[in-house]
């Protein structure tokens, strides 16, 4: 879904729109738009213009009318049309939203203040923070059928029968378990081989990494053409990660709509992007990238088929680069650097409750910029 920022309205703004040719009703802080709903309306559209430009809250739940389904609040989900603001809040900055009962619905947690912030339409969220507010588990399972994440999480991927419509809009739909902790997706005996401290990804590569560059420097003259070949490749993985992030972990167009492609979906990134601030999955387990570093391995070879020592210092170098992005990409989500790592830390978690179709570079918007796909600042962040 396209990323939008929400307009604002003031109360008085809100009471205008009281007529079949335009006809707003709000529900709190939240403004939705129902001209097109008033013919529509079970009751009668006459009934619903009798609360034209009012707050329906304590309709919808009766006893005036009648408590309104699920269905009903889905309805206006859809018609969502901005914000209510404070007149001086609007006036000081015409983009100042509440983050009030916006974030609530996904997370159970409600603002009291208002603040400056854009509100994502479909997450709900404003800022990086939101990604850790505390999923309310019963509430979320109850209104989006998707996984209840007190059970195993694969089986329930694997025998949802969910469309990829739904599976990509869910999976995008950041959640946080409760504690900080790692929700648990076998449940079994390979519920370990899943969880991925930061510390494993140096301490089993970086040897693998020096030993193979001690190997690369027997067939060079000079230690500096292996430094070389070795820089080369880490710009090299620059590209390489780009293009995986891209073109395999959001294949999202190409993805098979059937329980095949959609679980592996999810093992291999859509797990990330529905639980964005578990630290044990966050960075790529040893196996899974035995298994995608093998195919590069040969590819190495092949176009450097003429000298293996120069492959072998490229491929080293390439490996190299994977380690500082494993290692960025955790301390974006749980450190607070600032300065230049700061602004990337932003520009990544953006890419997270957001818009996820853009912003594919994690330890740089280099490519990004190069391919178009660079995302805008168009949302304020704490």
């Amino acid at each position: 879904m396209p990323s939008r920022t929400l307009p604002t309205f003031t109360r008085a703004e809100v009471e205008s729109h009281a007529s079949a040719a335009s006809c707003f009703v709000a529900i709190g802080t939240k403004v939705y738009d129902v001209t097109d709903f008033v013919d529509d309306h079970p009751g009668g559209g006459d009934l619903l213009l009798q609360y034209a430009g009012k707050d329906v809250g304590d309709i919808l739940k009766g006893p005036t009318s009648h408590p309104h389904s699920e269905a009903a609040h889905d309805v206006l989900d859809e018609l969502l049309a901005g914000l209510m603001v404070p007149e001086k809040a609007v006036g000081a900055n015409s983009f100042a939203h509440p983050k009030a009962e916006a974030n609530g619905a996904l997370n159970g947690s409600v603002a009291t203040e208002p603040s400056t912030f854009y509100v994502h339409p479909r997450t709900g969220m404003s800022c990086e923070e939101d990604l850790s507010r505390e999923t309310d588990i019963s509430q979320d399972y109850r209104k989006y059928k998707f996984l209840d994440l007190n059970r195993p999480l694969f089986l329930q991927v694997w025998n949802g029968r969910f469309s990829k419509e739904f599976y990509m809009d869910q999976v995008h739909r950041p959640r946080h378990y409760k504690g900080g902790d790692s929700a648990p997706l076998f449940g079994n005996f390979l519920e370990p081989l899943t969880k991925t401290p930061w510390w494993m990804v140096p301490t089993i590569w970086l040897p693998c990494v020096c030993y193979g560059v001690y190997l690369a420097n027997q067939g060079h003259e000079s230690p500096l053409i292996t430094a070389a070949y070795w820089v080369f490749g880490v710009l090299l993985w620059t590209l390489i990660e780009y293009c995986m992030h891209r073109f395999l972990f959001h294949i999202d167009d190409y993805l098979p709509d059937n329980r095949v492609g959609i679980t592996a979906h999810f093992l291999l990134h859509g797990i990330h992007h529905y639980l964005p601030m578990d630290k044990y999955r966050l960075v790529m387990p040893p196996v899974l990238f035995v298994v995608l570093a093998t195919p590069f391995w040969k590819l190495y070879q092949f176009v450097f088929a003429y000298n293996w020592y120069v492959g072998t210092a490229v491929y080293c170098g390439s490996v190299f680069g994977y380690i500082c992005y494993d290692l960025t990409h955790y301390f974006l989500h749980h450190e607070n650097p600032s300065l230049w790592f700061g602004r990337l830390k932003k520009y990544h978690l953006q890419h997270h409750f957001l818009d996820y179709d853009l912003g594919f570079g994690v330890t740089s918007k280099f490519w990004d910029t190069i391919f178009s796909t660079e995302l805008q600042p168009s949302i304020k962040t704490k």
